[in-house]
């Protein structure tokens, strides 16, 4: 019992259990019972009071995974407060890493499909580095990655998921409902002033952030920007010595994410069956434009943009930091797991594109990882070595 505990309590658990709920997944929608995989995933999920009607797998995008958007805010918050993240000096370099981390890896995709207007709207789905999987494994590679370095890349992910939240609000809604949006934008005020009257009581901002879900729902922005919001809103003090929000929000929701909310999200998301796949899927420029964003496009990206921001002066890297760890981090990043799964569900949704696209992110994640890790582990010299490389 004490060593399942311990498990439970290491950074990498969650990930171990989002992949194995992952590879269920794959396993079940290509097995005896794939039937009965794809009518849980399909079945519809009633909402009361709405007119949408959700399937499964719609309901677990679009509801409990408004709950891994607070995580990811509250952790935002928490590094804007007093982390990684509370000066500019030490925010520029992971912010203009991330920048270029996004960008190559999108003009990649839409160079490999620019004779395919079609499936332009993907272009977001190789510009996620997942944080889930890519910290574990710098964790397992304590001797070869630096503290600076894993502080680098943690404020990196940081900055790619807001990036990420982003893009999802500005380019992946649906027509706008004016009235809903005026109900949002009246309750995300509401929220504000909870704070600012320093509202202490996490039910107060959970009905508001329940309420603004429903709205965002009905407006037509993606309703996980109501975690987005409901996380920045939540105070990061306390009164009379009690746990602030932040905190409490973080300790009531962050085990629900790790442990359940991610990996059914994994379950339902990776169903991609393999009797209707072709040689030519490989080679189809959705499936090549997203693994070669991730493989080529994020380690261009994240290493050019570091590069041409230490040699104009406009940040240095961290302590104890050499080029080639930059490079091998840069390979990991190409890992695009939960978020570029997520983009796509959003932009392939019941398209025969939706295959190819989760084939890609596959094989691009994959290949990143074992890539990232072997340079890492074998080219990088142990951080001893490396006292010579300092700001």
């Amino acid at each position: 019992m004490a060593s399942i505990r311990r498990f439970f309590k290491q950074p990498a658990g969650g990930a171990i259990i989002l992949l194995v709920a992952s590879i269920l997944g794959f396993w079940a929608a290509n097995s005896s019972l794939s039937g009965a995989y794809f009518s849980l995933i399909e079945a519809k999920i009633p909402l009361p009071g709405l007119s949408a009607n959700l399937t499964f797998e719609e309901f677990v995008a679009t509801g409990p995974m408004a709950l891994f958007f607070l995580i990811i805010m509250i952790d935002i918050k928490k590094e804007l407060v007093s982390g990684h993240l509370s000066s500019i000096k030490s925010a520029a370099l992971p912010l203009i890493s991330a920048l270029g981390g996004m960008i190559v890896p999108a003009l990649i995709y839409i160079l490999m499909t620019l004779t395919h207007p079609d499936v332009f709207r993907g272009w977001a789905v190789p510009i996620a580095t997942d944080a889930a999987f890519t910290l574990p494994i710098i964790l397992a590679l304590s001797h070869y990655v630096s503290d600076g370095a894993r502080v680098w890349l943690v404020a990196l992910a940081i900055f790619d998921d807001v990036l990420g939240i982003v893009v999802i609000a500005l380019f992946y809604g649906s027509a706008f409902n004016y009235i809903a949006l005026l109900a949002a934008l009246i309750i995300t005020l509401g929220l504000v002033v909870l704070n600012r009257v320093y509202i202490q009581s996490l039910w107060a901002y959970g009905i508001g952030g329940c309420l603004l879900w429903v709205a965002l729902l009905v407006s037509g922005v993606h309703p996980t920007i109501a975690g987005v919001i409901t996380g920045l809103s939540l105070p990061s003090y306390s009164k009379l010595g009690e746990i602030a929000p932040l905190q409490k929000a973080e300790e009531v929701f962050y085990p629900w994410v790790n442990w359940l909310i991610l990996p059914v999200f994994g379950f339902v998301s990776v169903g991609v069956s393999l009797s209707n796949m072709t040689t030519e899927m490989i080679f189809a420029p959705v499936t090549l434009g997203i693994m070669l964003g991730l493989l080529v496009g994020k380690p261009i990206g994240v290493f050019g943009a570091t590069y041409l921001a230490q040699k104009l002066k406009i940040a240095s890297l961290p302590y104890n930091t050499s080029w080639e760890m930059i490079f091998g981090l840069s390979i990991l990043c190409g890992i695009g797991f939960t978020i570029s799964l997520f983009i796509t569900g959003l932009a392939f949704f019941n398209t025969p594109y939706l295959i190819q696209a989760k084939l890609g992110i596959f094989v691009g994640s994959i290949l990143a990882a074992l890539i990232g890790w072997a340079w890492l582990r074998f080219y990088c010299s142990p951080i001893m070595q490396l006292h010579k490389y300092k700001h």
